[in-house]
């Protein structure tokens, strides 16, 4: 809550209180207010008799540093939209799922996104304080369906958008799990090779180098091993720190934003980051066309719900050509992000009147085509990185056999 001063606008301070109703049960929560005195005036007036009472930090989500699972999640927006659904008012239905939950971050969350919407506070505002719990996406529904009256659809699109994106997470990682056991075995195995097994070459080769006459891939080897041997704990503290330092750059706007790019320009994997973006901004988009809300509204919600910048930003473009009267496939057709079939679809749609349903369809047939194309990549995966690792084995046999051969023949 903010308040008008002759410096501006002061931001006034959260308390949070324990207090005691009229018949003794223990009552907690925070009140936004100018001072104590003023909480303990709204807790009189609500009946209720204060215990004690203390400036409360702010909860921006860092105090709830562990995420939640996607699956957790999803079940838990099923079952507000269900008791919602049932006449179960909004605040009973957060109490109701803060007391069946068996997950404490999310027991945590929930006890205080009730004691703000009890406060006066709407839904979705409470919810945006813990960004590491509830994503844009369902921030910006849960607002929608609270404006529009339509909060227990909207609660259900997000538990579905959510266990889509964690089906297609856990078929993904599925997928990867032997390609990356495969990895991490051959790297074992070649690092060890290139560690302790080449160097003990080195004595027997020594001969040839001073001939000149080590073959260079034999060189490069021993060269290889030397260097690991040596730098090899200053390597992987540089490796770390420029871990680190990327993990770092990527957490600001600017770092996000040029991620979102990288995304949509990498070699095969670009195509794939596209089409999930805009399945998931074209769901979205007709989920809220078909619930009346108004175009602009809807994309500005559906824009933010795409999951990358630069989509978001030709979707804020196209908005604006929208405002002035221009159709809504054009802008997205300039902005060169999106598919030449969905921008025409989207175009006739727009013609015939049946932009939200059209949406939806899109949405369908991306997240299908996508999903193929993802099966189909993890499969080709095994085959090359089993010819990688054969490749580099086959590159180490022959590095240290060449010599031996070479040494066998002038004898």
């Amino acid at each position: 809550m903010f308040v008008a001063s002759h410096q501006g606008l002061v931001q006034m301070p959260d308390f949070a209180y324990i207090a005691r109703d009229m018949t003794g049960q223990r009552v907690t929560g925070t009140l936004t207010a100018g001072s104590e005195r003023e909480v303990i005036s709204i807790l009189s007036g609500k009946s209720l008799f204060p215990v004690q009472v203390s400036a409360d930090k702010p909860t921006t989500g860092r105090g709830f540093g562990r995420r939640v699972s996607g699956q957790t999640m999803a079940t838990a927006y099923n079952q507000m939209a269900a008791l919602l659904r049932s006449g179960v008012p909004l605040l009973r239905s957060i109490r109701v799922l803060k007391e069946q939950s068996s997950h404490a971050v999310l027991k945590e969350v929930l006890t205080e996104v009730y004691a703000r919407v009890e406060d006066g506070e709407n839904l979705a505002d409470s919810m945006s304080r813990f960004p590491r719990v509830f994503s844009e996406m369902a921030i910006n529904m849960v607002r929608a369906g609270a404006e529009g009256g339509f909060l227990e659809d909207a609660l259900d699109r997000v538990a579905m958008f959510t266990e889509q994106q964690e089906d297609l997470k856990s078929r993904t990682m599925g997928a990867l799990a032997y390609p990356l056991v495969l990895i991490t075995v051959g790297v074992s195995v070649v690092s060890a090779l290139i560690i302790f097994f080449v160097p003990k070459f080195a004595v027997i080769f020594e001969r040839l180098r001073e001939r000149g006459e080590l073959p260079a891939v034999t060189e490069w080897l021993l060269w290889t091993s030397d260097t690991i041997r040596s730098w090899g704990l200053v390597i992987a503290l540089v490796i770390v720190i420029a871990v680190a330092m990327i993990r770092s750059r990527l957490a600001t706007e600017s770092g996000r934003r040029l991620s979102d790019l990288v995304k949509l320009r990498l070699p095969m994997l670009g195509g794939i980051f596209q089409s999930l973006a805009v399945a998931r901004f074209c769901r979205v988009l007709g989920t809220l066309l078909t619930n009346g809300v108004p175009i602009l509204k809807s994309l500005e919600i559906s824009r933010e719900a795409a999951g990358n910048r630069i989509l978001s930003e030709a979707i804020a473009k196209a908005s604006e050509n929208i405002s002035s009267g221009e159709a809504l496939a054009r802008p997205l057709a300039a902005c060169g992000h999106f598919p030449v079939a969905v921008v025409e679809m989207i175009s006739v749609a727009e013609e015939s009147n049946t932009l939200d349903r059209v949406l939806v369809d899109v949405a369908d047939s991306l997240e299908k085509r996508t999903s193929r194309r993802l099966d189909l990549m993890v499969r080709l995966l095994e085959p090359i990185m089993l010819l990688f690792l054969a490749g580099i084995v086959l590159v180490v046999v022959i590095a240290l056999l060449l010599p031996v051969i070479k040494m066998s023949s002038t004898i």
